[in-house]
């Protein structure tokens, strides 16, 4: 006869299929996951008991925001809010440039509109194209008249 200890009975049989059986069935499972649970709360309640008994026998400091701030003491805003830069402080970078607007109509020339490659969509312009060869460095002397 086989006994589980998760289910607090015995197995009629003593075969692997009975086992498997078993340990597949709901009933197994919930007990095993309440087991372990139970074992995971006693774990946490043991290091809380443990913390506490250190803190109280003076071997863990207090932490700075344990003690409320004195009289007239102001706490500063966390850097993330923004606000005026405080003293010493120094003013968040930009992420670069003016703050996106959505765009009315076509990009101005030589502005390529950002999206996904691929070919045009229906209702998609091409990217005008600027005309011209590309330019090139000159590479004798200037032509008069520069």
């Amino acid at each position: 006869r086989f006994y589980c200890d998760y289910c607090d009975t015995y197995l009629t049989h003593d075969s692997p299929s009975v086992r498997k059986t078993h340990c597949s069935g709901r009933k197994h499972k919930e007990n095993v996951k309440d087991y372990y649970q139970k074992w995971m709360e006693e774990q946490a309640q043991s290091l809380i008991d443990k913390t506490t008994a250190a803190f109280q026998q003076g071997k863990i400091p207090p932490t700075p925001f344990s003690a409320p701030p004195p009289a007239g003491a102001m706490i500063p805003p966390p850097p993330s809010i923004p606000g005026p830069p405080r003293p010493g402080m120094m003013p968040a970078p930009h992420m670069g440039g003016p703050p996106m607007m959505p765009m009315m109509g076509p990009p101005p020339p030589g502005m390529m509109p950002v999206g996904p490659a691929g070919p045009p969509r229906p209702g998609m312009m091409p990217a005008p194209h600027m005309g011209g060869p590309p330019m090139m460095p000159m590479m004798g002397p200037p032509p008069p008249g520069m």
